[in-house]
C-alpha cells in the first residue's frame, strides 16, 4: 500500500503554520512521516516522545523523520530513538534543501477555513522558565512583502480567516529596516485585502501592543475582538522572577482601555501555576487576575522546570501542590467562561465554519451549525443554549 506523506503536529499555532508548508514541500515525496515537535514544557517532550512511537507503528516502513523545538533541544535523546531515522534541525524546516528536494519558491500550501500565518520566528528575551529560545533562535521577522504575499495565496485558496502567529508575535519588525511596529503590519493587510473578512491574532506580549495595534483592536471591525495575552502570572514579585517585562497594572490597564473602547472584546491569556517560590497570596493574585480581567479563554500550565532555565534552579514545590494550583485556576476560568458564554445566548453571532460542524463566532465562542452548513462559509447564528461548552 502506497502512503502519501504525513506531517504530525505538536505545541503552538506557529508549529501548525509551518507544518502545512512542510506538508506542501513533501507532496509526492513517498512513505515519509514527519514529527514537527514541541519541547515547551517536560510534559510536551513526553508527547512529542509518544507521538514518534505512535507514528513508527502505524507506518513501520515509512522514514520517520523529527523537526521541530525537541528535536533541537533534546537533539541526543531524539536521535536516539529506535523509531527515529533523521532529524532536520528547527531553523532548516522551511529549507526544501534540508529535506533534499530542489529549491520551490512558491509553495501552493493547502488552506483551512483559518490560514495560521507564521509572521515572525525565535525569540531574543530571556524569561526564566522558557527554553524556546534555545529552539527557536534569535527573532527573526518577514518582511512585509513575504508577509502579504502568504496572504495573498491563502486568500485564493479560499480562506475566510488569517491568524497571524510567531513565536514573539509583539516583536515583529525589530530586526527589520527602520524597525516597523507590528501595528503597520496589520493596518498594511487590511488595507491591502479589503476582501479579507476576519484578521485574527494569535498570542501577543501586551506590553509591546503599540498605539496602532490598539486603535486597531479598539476599532476595526476586521480585526476579531479576541486578545490573547502572554501574562504568565497575576503578582508582580513572580513577574519579575520569570523576567516578564510587564507587571500586573499594566495588563490590568490595557484591558480596561480597550474593553471600554470595544466592549465585545473576549481576553485570553496564558498563567503558570507553582512557579518556584510562589506563595499562597501570589497563587490569590493569580486567581484574582482571572477575574479583573474576565479571563474566557484560559491556558493554565503547572509549572514543569527545564533543565537549562534559571528557574529550574530555584526551589520547587512539590508537584501536588502545583497540580492543585492549576485546578484552581483552571476553575476560575471555566467560571468566567461560563458567564460569558450564558451572556452570548440570544445575540445574533458571524459563525466561520469548520468541517466538524461547529464554528468560531469573532470573539472565539465554539459554535454548533445547522446540519449540512458547507465549512469555509460564513453563517449567522443566534444561539439559544448552552450544552457542555458549545453555543446552540
Amino acid at each position: 500500500m502506497t502512503h502519501a506523506p504525513e506531517v504530525i503536529s505538536l505545541g503552538c499555532r506557529l508549529n501548525i503554520s509551518e507544518s502545512e508548508r512542510i506538508g506542501a514541500m513533501l507532496e509526492g515525496e513517498g512513505d515519509v512521516v514527519v514529527v514537527n515537535s514541541c519541547a515547551v514544557t517536560n510534559e510536551a517532550v513526553r508527547q512529542t516522545r509518544q507521538a514518534i512511537r505512535k507514528a513508527r507503528r502505524a507506518r513501520p516502513d515509512a522514514r520517520l523523520l523529527v523537526t521541530g523545538c525537541a528535536a533541537d533541544i533534546e537533539r541526543e535523546q531524539i536521535a536516539a530513538m529506535p523509531e527515529v531515522d533523521g532529524l532536520i534541525a528547527n531553523a532548516a524546516k522551511l529549507d526544501p534543501r534540508a529535506w533534499n528536494l530542489p529549491a520551490q519558491p512558491d509553495v501552493r500550501v493547502p488552506t483551512r477555513t483559518r490560514a495560521f500565518i507564521g509572521i515572525q520566528n525565535g525569540c531574543d528575551h530571556a524569561c526564566t522558565f522558557c527554553i524556546i529560545p534555545q529552539g527557536r533562535g534569535k527573532s527573526r521577522s518577514l518582511k512585509i512583502s513575504e508577509v502579504l504575499k502568504e496572504v495573498e495565496t491563502h486568500l485564493k485558496l479560499g480562506a475566510k480567516e488569517v491568524v497571524l502567529t510567531g513565536v514573539d508575535v509583539t516583536s515583529w519588525g525589530h530586526d527589520l529596516p527602520s524597525r516597523p511596529l507590528l501595528g503597520s503590519l496589520v493596518s498594511r493587510l487590511l488595507e491591502a485585502f479589503p476582501e479579507l473578512q476576519r484578521l485574527r491574532m494569535s498570542s501577543l506580549d501586551g506590553i509591546e501592543i503599540d498605539e496602532e495595534l490598539f486603535d486597531l483592536f479598539a476599532s476595526e471591525q476586521r480585526l476579531m475582538p479576541h486578545l490573547h495575552l502572554s501574562l504568565q502570572h497575576g503578582a508582580d514579585l513572580i513577574l519579575k522572577r520569570m523576567k516578564r517585562r510587564h507587571l500586573r497594572d499594566d495588563a490590568v490597564s490595557l484591558v480596561n482601555r480597550l474593553k471600554q473602547a470595544r466592549p465585545e472584546l473576549a481576553i485570553g491569556a496564558d498563567l503558570i501555576a507553582g512557579f518556584p517560590t510562589e506563595s499562597a497570596s501570589h497563587h490569590a493574585e493569580n486567581l484574582s487576575i482571572i477575574r479583573e480581567l474576565d479571563i474566557v479563554h484560559g491556558h493554565i500550565f503547572p509549572f514543569s522546570p527545564r533543565e537549562g532555565t534559571p528557574a529550574a534552579r530555584m526551589p520547587q514545590h512539590n508537584k501536588a501542590l502545583i497540580k492543585q494550583r492549576a485546578a484552581e485556576l483552571r476553575e476560575a476560568v471555566n467560571g468566567t467562561r461560563q458567564a460569558w458564554l450564558n451572556s452570548l445566548l440570544g445575540k445574533p453571532l458571524e459563525v466561520l465554519a469548520e468541517k466538524d460542524g461547529t464554528g468560531y463566532a469573532p470573539q472565539f465562542a465554539r459554535v454548533a451549525l445547522p446540519s449540512g452548513t458547507k465549512p469555509g462559509s460564513l453563517v449567522q447564528v443566534t444561539p439559544t443554549q448552552l450544552h457542555e461548552g458549545l453555543l446552540q
